[in-house]
Formats: C-alpha cells, sequence, structure tokens
C-alpha cells in the first residue's frame, strides 16, 4: 500500500547532525514551525540494498508550478493528497527534473565536497538559523510521540518526516511502500526568493511505473542518457495574444537520426488530459508545432506537458510557471 501519512513539512532548519558509519546512516534535520512545535527529518544518505549509494539530483534555481502550492513558510506539517494538480511529488509524472541527470553518491567519507552529507551540508547549513529562508520536507509523517524524545534531538514529544527520497519503483522488499504522486523531497526558498531543490532516489528503484500502484514496469526499456530522448518537447505558446479561446501550441523536436511515425502519441497535460499527435511521420531533425483543444489545458498559472509513446511511457517532459506564461504572445523555449 502507499505511503500512510503523506505530506510536506514547513518549518525553519535549526540544527543538523551527520550520522557516520551505520547500517543505515541518515542526515539528521531538526526544525521548528511557526508555532514552536518541533520536528526531526530524517534523510537517508545510504541504501540496504545494493548498489547502496543513492541518487541525487540539486536543482539550484527550481520552477515549477507546485510552488505555488505549497503552503505558507513555518506552518508546520501538511497531509498532501496524492495527486497531480498540487504540491505533491512525483518524480516521473511532475517533470520536477531529468532524472537521466541523477548521479550516485557516497553517504559520507573523508575530505571536503565529496559525499551526500557534504552536499546536504552545502545548502541546509546556509539556512540553520535564517528566519529569512523558508525549508520544506516532503515524506511520510511520524509520531507525535507523547512522551517519547526525540533519538537523535532530544526534544520532546519525537515527531517529524522520513521517506524523503523516491516512493515508487521499488524492488520486492519495499514494493509495498509504493504509490504515485507521493515521493520526497527537500525544497528551500533562499531569501532572494529563489528556490533549490534536492531529489534522492536508490538505484534499485525502476523510472517507469503504473500510473495506478507505483509497481516498476519490467518490461519498460530503460531510460535514456540525458540529451538521448528521441523526441523532445522543445517549446509551448501558453499564452497567445486574444481572448479565450486562445490558439495554444506545443512544439516538438525529433532529435533522433531515424523518421518517427507519431501514430498512438499523445501529449497530457497538468491534469493529465491528452492530445493525440497526429498520424504522421516527422522527419530527422524535424520540428512538429501541435495545436491544443479546449480540454487540453496549458493554463497561465503555470503547468506541465508531457510526451507519451504508443506505449503511454513517458519519453518527455516539461513544465513551466506562471511568471514564464505572463508575457501575452511570447514561446516560452524549454
Amino acid at each position: 500500500m502507499p505511503l500512510r501519512n503523506y505530506g510536506v513539512l514547513a518549518a525553519r532548519a535549526v540544527a543538523r547532525v551527520r550520522e557516520g558509519a551505520t547500517d543505515t546512516p541518515h542526515y539528521q534535520i531538526h526544525l521548528t514551525d511557526d508555532a514552536g512545535t518541533a520536528y526531526r527529518a530524517a534523510v537517508n544518505v545510504l541504501s540496504s540494498q545494493a548498489p547502496s549509494e543513492l541518487l541525487f539530483v540539486v536543482v539550484e534555481d527550481f520552477r515549477h508550478p507546485l510552488t505555488d502550492s505549497l503552503p505558507a513558510p513555518g506552518s508546520g506539517w501538511t497531509e498532501l493528497a496524492s495527486r497531480p494538480g498540487g504540491a505533491a511529488l512525483d518524480f516521473i509524472r511532475a517533470n520536477l527534473f531529468d532524472p537521466a541527470t541523477a548521479r550516485p553518491l557516497p553517504p559520507d567519507v573523508p575530505g571536503k565536497d565529496n559525499d551526500l552529507a557534504d552536499l546536504l551540508d552545502h545548502y541546509v547549513q546556509r539556512v540553520i538559523g535564517d528566519s529569512a529562508a523558508a525549508v520544506y520536507l516532503f515524506g511520510e509523517r511520524f509520531g507525535p510521540e507523547p512522551g517519547k524524545p526525540d533519538q537523535v534531538f532530544g526534544f520532546l514529544p519525537g515527531n517529524g518526516v522520513h521517506a524523503v527520497h523516491m516512493n515508487q519503483g521499488n524492488s520486492e522488499e519495499f514494493r509495498p511502500d509504493d504509490g504515485v504522486w507521493q515521493d520526497g523531497g527537500l525544497l528551500i526558498r533562499l531569501p532572494d526568493g529563489r528556490w533549490v531543490a534536492v531529489f534522492l532516489a536508490f538505484q534499485s528503484q525502476a523510472w517507469h511505473t503504473d500510473d495506478t500502484t507505483g509497481h516498476a514496469l519490467d518490461t519498460a526499456p530503460p531510460l535514456p542518457g540525458a540529451g538521448e530522448e528521441p523526441m523532445r518537447i522543445v517549446a509551448a505558446l501558453v499564452n497567445p495574444p486574444g481572448p479565450a479561446p486562445e490558439a495554444e501550441t506545443v512544439t516538438l523536436l525529433n532529435a533522433s537520426p531515424a523518421p518517427i511515425a507519431l501514430d498512438g502519441w499523445r501529449l497530457v497535460d497538468r491534469n493529465k488530459a491528452a492530445l493525440p499527435l497526429p498520424a504522421t511521420t516527422l522527419a530527422p531533425g524535424a520540428t512538429l508545432v501541435v495545436p491544443g483543444i479546449p480540454t487540453f489545458q496549458l493554463g497561465n498559472r503555470g503547468g506541465m506537458i508531457t510526451l507519451l509513446d504508443p506505449s503511454g511511457l513517458k519519453i518527455h517532459g516539461v513544465s513551466y510557471t506562471a511568471d514564464q506564461a505572463r508575457r501575452e504572445g511570447w514561446t516560452i523555449v524549454f
């Protein structure tokens, strides 16, 4: 079954502890909300399954419409519905980052800037004690545990969030935790308003999963490397000039050296509404401007566009924010 209590913690970082050589080391963060409630975020830095090093992605200037759906800074724990269109994370369906850019890192080794704890330190240490910085941790709630002090920081009652990582496509041992729209992550809003995002996954997890259960699709091909997607979304006109209904478009590129027949391919918007591609063949290096339809919505308040092949597998995906969509008549280039 999916995570029991999925949501996001909006708080401010107070301290951190780097756990050393243990069977299941974590990067522990002590946080408090505006009401004075204390929390601990237990962030995995090592897997119990081989290969043990976690995959990480850092987006230094994270721009995604989900940030507009987040609770107020410092507001504490908010349970999230595991569905699209809100603040819930899904590494596959929400187009948060390019999975091909994920890289493994050891948990904690001698030296500077060479392990996952160092990477987390780089961002967390910057915001500890800074009231102008907001921290958001996505995952599964644990506690509160009345009368039981926190096992790391000692506050009462024990309380916090774990599973701050991808929570789908698991191996058989952890398959019961699978679900869609319930992935973990760390978002930091810096005092200058910029967002930094850190996403973690286990190397044993799959990147093609069932849309209902989140279980791995065993027959799916491996992900292409960065920049190796045969078809890509390269641009979108989401705010055309003139009154509604607007003439929205999405521009596709065949980046491969072979022609691609588009029968059965489709685009999907943030709410899973589909736009079938025309039954044509796109030559190598050619682009195709696909006109929108009323049920396929590229909202001016931010959105997502996903490209699916005839078998329903995700080939490419992009997202855009309200700020990117505000200029009427301008095409957003991805």
